[in-house]
């Protein structure tokens, strides 16, 4: 008998089937966290690159579609393809960046073969990279949820202030109402019990919201404005371009998707009591991560990949059944179709939002200080993995444009702390581990 097969049948928690209420607010919560992803990703694009509302539209549409069929995907893991663990699909903030990049270098259809083929690029590392896998110990994936945490709270915390330079940047009302709605997640959490707090995430984000609907902070205008049925678009910017070269810093990036999906696989098998080995599990996670992008290309999008929002949002609730991301990806492929229901999640205020993530991101952080704590960070070779990894994966994001007088390709690796921090904590500890085991001292030694 299969490990999963003998895992199904004792019972893990994150098989539990929930009665359909449990799911549908559960699943709600999930949606609402994540909903800022996809809505900052395609204006992000359609703003860049100059898209008419109807064309920004069908892809906000595909983005939510192709982000409930992945985390359906992940959810449930038919044929490999997927991790049959509560995963949250959500459009990567590093590869919009170098979509846009693509996109603005050579144009549109380039950067949708350039998603293509990064997509294919997955199935075609994929067995190189499963080798790979014990280069990924506790003290690596801890450093990289670490790095993970302090990246995403930096990129998020600018829904908060809004953009440098704006008459609006960092508003005390903004700021203020970013403060309450962590705040009011922390109060939630503490004062209710049992299903109440569980949802305490989302009952922090629905009274932000109202908070900052009394200060007129909420603009609902356009909700009604518009078709009631969206429906994307095959190719909507026309056939794509393959341009291997032009593509080259997605496919660099997708080797570091890999390892995020590592990470975050290996910890949310953890939380969730998943007895399999969770390595096994990996391939399976990028198999779907591969399909979501392959699928999602063709609709217009970016890579979509398993988001580090939800591991968050798993760890804060206790709530470890698939069935309830299975139920948030039904919810995101009706927001899909349902124009006015994306018009409502778009009306959304940013600061509420970005409240939200950062309170749900640093969680992320403290399930990477667990896996740390569980290492000997006195023994020589995890101090000095841990001191790299965070020394090369901070700098480039507490020092912006550190890198920017290096030549272009090298910023898409160094400059990005999160692959700058990754590659070196597993090359150190590598070093360390693998090429050069160092003896620790003995205690006469030390004497």
């Amino acid at each position: 008998m299969s490990s999963m097969e003998t895992s199904l049948r004792e019972g893990d928690p994150v098989d539990q089937a929930l009665p359909i209420r449990s799911l549908i607010l559960f699943g709600l919560q999930h949606v609402l966290v994540m909903a800022a992803s996809p809505i900052t990703a395609v204006f992000l694009v359609a703003q860049t690159l100059g898209f008419d509302p109807a064309l920004t539209a069908s892809v906000i549409s595909a983005t939510f579609l192709i982000c409930g069929l992945g985390s359906i995907l992940q959810s449930f893991g038919p044929g490999g393809f997927g991790a049959r663990l509560p995963f949250i699909m959500v459009p990567g903030g590093a590869p919009i960046a170098i979509f846009l990049a693509i996109a603005t270098q050579t144009d549109i259809q380039t950067a949708v073969g350039a998603v293509l083929m990064t997509s294919v690029f997955y199935f075609v590392a994929l067995p190189v990279f499963r080798r790979l896998l014990r280069y990924f110990p506790p003290i690596v994936v801890g450093t990289m949820l670490l790095l993970v945490a302090v990246n995403l709270v930096r990129i998020y915390g600018g829904t908060i202030t809004g953009k440098p330079g704006s008459e609006s940047f960092a508003a005390p009302v903004n700021v203020g109402l970013a403060l309450a709605t962590i705040a009011l997640t922390v109060l939630f959490a503490w004062g209710f019990t049992g299903t109440m707090r569980r949802i305490s995430v989302m009952l922090g984000l629905v009274a932000g919201t109202a908070l900052a609907a009394m200060f007129g902070q909420i603009d609902m205008s356009n909700v009604a404005d518009g078709p009631l049925i969206a429906m994307p678009q095959l190719f909507p910017f026309g056939m794509p371009k393959f341009d291997v070269i032009a593509a080259l810093p997605l496919i660099v990036f997708s080797i570091i998707s890999m390892a995020e999906a590592t990470g975050q696989t290996i910890a949310t098998a953890e939380i969730v009591g998943r007895r399999e080995n969770a390595h096994g599990i990996v391939p399976r996670t990028i198999r779907g991560d591969a399909v979501a992008s392959l699928l999602g290309g063709m609709l217009g999008t970016s890579l979509i990949i398993t988001s580090g929002e939800n591991v968050g949002i798993v760890r804060a609730t206790n709530v470890k059944s698939r069935y309830v991301t299975a139920a948030a990806g039904v919810i995101l492929i009706v927001i899909a179709l349902l124009a006015p229901i994306s018009r409502l999640a778009t009306a959304l205020p940013g600061p509420v939002i970005g409240g939200t993530a950062v309170i749900v991101f640093a969680i992320i952080g403290v399930i990477g200080i667990d896996l740390l704590r569980r290492t000997d960070l006195r023994e020589h070779g995890a101090m000095f993995t841990l001191a790299a990894g965070l020394s090369m994966g901070m700098l480039p994001i507490l020092v912006p444009g550190i890198y920017s007088q290096f030549p272009q390709w090298s910023q898409m690796i160094i400059g990005n702390g999160l692959a700058a921090g990754t590659i070196t904590a597993v090359l150190v500890n590598a070093l360390f581990q693998h090429v050069r085991p160092v003896a620790e001292p003995t205690p006469q030694e030390n004497h």
